[in-house]
């Protein structure tokens, strides 16, 4: 594709970024076949090639509109035209550089305005979020079903296994993250327990939290960088110390911290120690391939576990492009997986998306779950806290954090 990018940004760092990410579109349209919103809508400017050509239009000096806006707003970022071209477009990256555009040329109302900032504030400040689910939990009677759903625990508050670090030679860090600690505070237990027992320590550090991408994907790139340079100069002490990795449980964080290396690739004294936690950073379930063979031993003999469906969020293999690897580390374990159709298709969660664009995430959610559920599972399985929410608030089934399965079966050899 050809570009002429207007004088005031095309020599600077996102000038020169979208424009590459541009120049590598083919205009083929592959892309379209694969995005959730270009399936519901039908519309060419909800679809990854229609969006680009906005921004092009945009970042050559055009009018920018409330149109291009809402188009934008409408995509879940959810990389899956990235997987499905062949140029090998960065859309993910162009898409940041084109919202921050239109957030500063364009701007929102009142409302709109605030409602993001509030997200931005009650999601990633910790306490706030957490006493508004304890007080959710209480309320849970009086609340609609689709927050029952969400707010209901598997098991009671009082029967969770604690996160107890243990202490090994090999030692691993684990991101915190904002709302999981909240809201699935045994998936990080889950994850401990598993490591414990083949002598890996994993511990939180203190000073580490959100990791920063809510902030990022509302535009509020500023908070995002405090959030992202905090978890580094809490984790570095004990990278320097010989910390092996850092396994973040929710995919969608994972793709964040995969990409602090290049938001402040540009900063002096963030970009060296940003490339190597970048390097560092490890899904949940990269960790464990890594250690299936000493882990394998320890489970049980399978006694016909129930089906299970497996949810892989966008994140995990359009972000992290790992596909495929939970879903052979659950067949090992010996449930049978059932077919899911359309596997690659978001589910509507996409972090803030189905709160400002509840329509559009609902439809997504109900299609899904129709996948899901077309087999008959027992379980509903999947790898990140939003897609596990945001599912769970639609059915009755339980659905879980894949590394909680694993845990049980491990447990499973000890009541034997």
């Amino acid at each position: 594709m050809q570009t002429n990018l207007a004088e005031w940004i095309k020599d600077t760092p996102a000038g020169k970024e979208a424009d590459a990410i541009l120049r590598m579109c083919v205009h083929c349209g592959f892309c379209t076949a694969t995005c959730p919103t270009y399936q519901l809508l039908g519309d060419e400017l909800d679809g990854p090639r229609g969006r680009i050509y906005l921004m092009k239009q945009m970042l050559e000096g055009n009018v920018v509109t409330k149109k291009t806006q809402l188009h934008l707003d409408r995509c879940l970022t959810c990389r899956s035209c990235e997987t499905t071209c062949p140029s090998g477009v960065r859309y993910g990256r162009l898409v940041d550089i084109g919202r921050a555009v239109v957030e500063e040329k364009v701007g929102r109302g009142p409302w709109e305005g605030f409602k993001r900032r509030f997200l931005n504030w009650s999601l990633t400040s910790g306490t706030p979020f957490a006493t508004a689910v304890a007080v959710g939990r209480a309320m849970r009677p009086l609340l609609p079903s689709t927050l029952k759903r969400k707010l209901a625990p598997r098991v009671a508050p009082g029967t969770w296994p604690a996160f107890e670090p243990s202490r090994h030679a090999r030692r691993m860090l684990v991101l915190q993250g904002c709302v999981q600690p909240s809201l699935l505070p045994r998936i990080d237990a889950a994850t401990a327990r598993v490591l414990d027992r083949i002598g890996i320590a994993l511990e939180r550090a203190p000073g580490s939290g959100c990791c920063g991408a809510v902030s990022h994907h509302l535009d509020f790139h500023d908070d995002a960088l405090a959030f992202v340079k905090r978890n580094i100069d809490a984790w570095w002490p004990e990278v320097e110390q010989g910390a092996e990795a850092i396994v973040v449980t929710a995919s969608g964080c994972g793709v964040m911290v995969k990409d602090y290396g290049h938001l402040l690739r540009d900063d002096p004294a963030y970009a060296d120690k940003a490339a190597k936690i970048s390097a560092l950073a490890r899904d949940v379930s990269e960790v464990i391939a890594a250690e299936w063979e000493r882990i394998r031993p320890l489970l049980p003999a399978a006694d016909a576990p129930p089906k299970i469906a497996f949810h892989s969020p966008c994140t995990l293999q359009h972000g992290l492009k790992i596909k495929g690897g939970v879903e052979r580390l659950l067949a090992d374990l010996g449930y049978a997986l059932t077919p899911v159709a359309d596997a690659h298709l978001c589910c509507g969660s996409a972090g803030t998306y189905s709160i400002l664009q509840p329509e559009l995430s609902e439809q997504l959610k109900t299609n899904k779950l129709a996948a899901l559920t077309a087999g008959a599972p027992a379980v509903i399985a999947s790898a990140n806290v939003g897609c596990i929410t945001h599912l769970q608030g639609g059915t009755d089934l339980p659905v879980r954090h894949w590394i909680e399965l694993l845990d049980e079966r491990l447990a499973a050899t000890d009541r034997h």
